[in-house]
């Protein structure tokens, strides 16, 4: 009986916190499988780009005209929004 209550604080914790951090993860990785020429990226160092080359653990993203740089894959946070007109 005395155990109870901290289980459900765990149980409480579980569905608040780690749960959707665990979905979040999975939906992440999904987008940088997914992940092709043309698609438009941001990095975790804000940089914005053009996916012009992917291997297995490197992107090579166009930031302007006749510059690429190389980006490790887990360096992607995010697509980039479509512009809305």
């Amino acid at each position: 009986m005395t155990f109870l209550p901290m289980i459900l604080i765990f149980v409480v914790f579980y569905f608040l916190l780690i749960a959707p951090a665990r979905k979040k993860q999975k939906k992440h990785s999904e987008m940088l499988e997914s992940l092709k020429n043309g698609d438009r990226v941001i990095t975790n160092g804000g940089i914005h780009g053009t996916v012009v080359g992917v291997t297995d653990h490197v992107i090579q993203v166009r930031i302007a005209e006749k510059v690429k740089i190389d980006v490790s894959r887990h360096a992607v946070a995010g697509l980039q929004a479509s512009p809305e007109e």
